[in-house]
C-alpha cells in the first residue's frame, strides 16, 4: 500500500517510520519552508506543495495523492476536517482516521455532549447545545463561574471564563469572534467551569479503551507534560465510560476522549473527543505495548497489556525566560538523550531550519519506568543529556518542574502550572 502522509514535523516522521515497519510505501508532502526537512528525506518519495500554508490546501494535498492508496492526516492541519476526509474517500482512497461523519459529530462540541448523554456518560452541566445568542447563554448559566466555548473548537481556542453575568456578556462576544476566526463557526455553548479540575483523557481504538493519560499540566490550555497512568486517581470508571461512548457511535480507529475530573469530589465529566492520533500517544504505547500508528495503518491493534508508567515532555522552540516567545532559527547542533526506555519523537537534526510559520514543537521526550518514581528519575537523567545550539527551548523549565514537590506527589490541576510559572 502507498500512503500519502499529509503532515509535517515529528508526526510526519512518526507515520513514515510506521509505514516502513509494516511494509507500506510512504509519500511525503512539503512546503517551501520545509524543503530540506527530515520527513522529506525519510519518505520513499515526496511532492512539493508551494507556499507555507499549503498543508491546509485540500486541492494541493489531493494532487500529491495521485497514485496513492491511502492518506494519513497526522494531527493538526486537516486531521479533523470532515470535508477533507470525505474528499479522500470520494477519490477512492482510504482515509486512515475515523469516518467523516464521526469527525463531524464529535468535532461539534455541542453535538458531542448530546452523544455522551445518550451513552450515559456524564457531561459538565450547561446548555443542551449551541446557544442562539448571549441572552440564551445567560439563561443557561446555572451557577458561576462558567466557561463559554466554541462549538466547533479545539486546541483551547474560543474559550472564555466568566465570573458573573456582566463578564459572561463580555466574554460571549470575544469568544464568538475568536471562534469565527479560528474555525469559521461562531456558535458557542456554555458549561459550568469546574475549578481545581484535572484534565484526564482516554485513548480508544474503536470501542477498546487503552487506559488514561494525565494531561492537567497546561499553559494557555496547551499540554506541556503527559503521563500514564494518572497519579492519585483511579480512572477505571472513566475508561469504561470512554469505551461506552466510542462504541455507541461505532467509532473507527484511534481517538481520544477528554474529561474533566473534579479534584474535590472525584466526579468526572466528558468535555470533547479528538478524532485523530494525539501528540501524547507515545505514553500509551509504552505502557500498553502497542504501536497506535501502525494500528491505524493496518486496522489491527494486536495484543496488549498494561505495565509500568510513562511520561512525555514536550520540547518547544520557545524561551521560558522571555514570556515563552517563539525561537525560530537554524539548529547548529543537537544532542538527544538515549539509553534504556528513553524514546525521542522528533524531526530535529543539525542544520535544519526551525521555521516561524508552524507549531513550535521540536520533539517529545518519552520515558518509561516500572513505577512512577523510576520513570521520573529516568526523565531527569534524560533531560540533563539534551543540548541544542541555535534556538531556545523549554528544557530548562521542564527540568525545574520535575523537581517540584507538588509534581512529585502528583498533586496538581489544570491551573497549577500557570500558577507556578507566574
Amino acid at each position: 500500500m502507498k500512503v500519502l502522509v499529509a503532515n509535517r514535523g515529528e508526526i510526519a516522521v512518526r507515520v513514515i517510520r510506521a509505514c516502513r515497519d509494516v511494509g507500506f510505501e510512504s509519500v511525503a508532502v512539503y512546503t517551501d519552508a520545509d524543503e530540506g526537512a527530515p520527513h522529506v528525506r525519510l519518505a520513499d518519495s515526496s511532492v512539493g506543495l508551494g507556499k507555507p500554508r499549503a498543508y491546509l490546501d485540500i486541492e494541493a494535498i489531493m494532487g500529491a495523492a495521485d497514485g496513492c492508496d491511502a492518506v494519513h492526516p497526522g494531527y493538526g492541519f486537516l486531521a479533523e476536517n470532515a470535508a477533507f476526509a470525505r474528499t479522500v474517500e470520494d477519490a477512492g482512497l482510504q482515509f486512515l482516521g475515523p469516518k467523516p461523519e464521526h469527525i463531524d459529530l464529535m468535532g461539534d462540541k455541542a453535538a458531542a455532549r448530546e452523544a455522551a448523554a445518550r451513552a450515559d456518560v456524564p457531561v459538565v452541566p450547561g446548555s443542551d447545545g449551541a446557544v442562539a445568542d448571549v441572552e440564551a447563554a445567560v439563561a443557561a448559566a446555572d451557577q458561576y463561574p462558567v466557561a463559554v466555548k466554541a462549538a466547533a473548537g479545539g486546541g483551547g481556542r474560543g474559550i472564555r471564563i466568566a465570573e458573573d453575568e456582566a463578564s459572561l456578556r463580555k466574554a460571549f462576544a470575544a469568544a464568538a469572534r475568536e471562534a469565527g476566526g479560528a474555525f469559521g463557526d461562531e456558535r458557542l455553548y456554555v458549561e459550568r467551569f469546574v475549578e481545581e479540575a484535572r484534565h484526564i483523557e482516554v485513548q480508544v481504538f474503536g470501542d477498546v479503551a487503552l487506559g488514561e493519560r494525565e494531561c492537567s499540566l497546561q499553559r494557555r490550555r496547551q499540554k506541556v507534560v503527559e503521563e500514564a497512568p494518572a497519579p492519585t486517581y483511579d480512572a477505571t470508571g472513566l475508561c469504561e465510560a470512554a469505551a461506552r461512548l466510542s462504541g455507541s457511535i461505532g467509532y473507527r480507529g484511534a481517538g481520544t476522549l477528554e474529561f474533566l475530573v473534579d479534584d474535590a469530589t472525584g466526579d468526572y465529566f466528558f468535555i470533547e473527543m479528538n478524532t485523530r492520533i494525539q501528540v501524547e500517544h507515545p505514553v500509551t504505547e509504552l505502557v500498553w505495548g502497542v504501536d497506535l500508528v501502525a494500528a491505524q495503518l493496518t486496522g489491527e491493534l494486536g495484543e496488549f497489556s498494561r505495565r509500568g508508567c510513562a511520561l512525555e515532555l514536550r520540547i518547544n522552540a520557545e524561551d521560558p525566560d522571555d514570556k515563552f516567545m517563539p525561537s525560530p532559527g537554524k539548529v547548529a547542533a543537537v544532542t538527544w538523550p538515549a539509553g534504556p526506555w528513553v524514546r525521542v519523537d522528533t524531526w530535529l537534526e543539525p542544520g535544519v531550519e526551525v521555521p516561524p510559520f508552524y507549531d513550535s514543537l521540536l520533539g517529545k521526550l518519552i520515558v518509561w519506568g516500572p513505577d512512577r518514581d523510576a520513570c521520573l528519575a529516568r526523565a531527569r537523567r534524560a533531560l540533563r543529556e539534551f543540548s541544542i545550539d541555535g534556538v531556545k527551548t523549554t528544557v530548562p523549565m521542564l527540568a525545574r518542574l520535575l523537581d517540584e514537590d507538588w509534581f512529585i506527589r502528583g498533586e496538581f490541576h489544570t491551573t497549577t502550572l500557570e500558577e507556578w510559572l507566574s
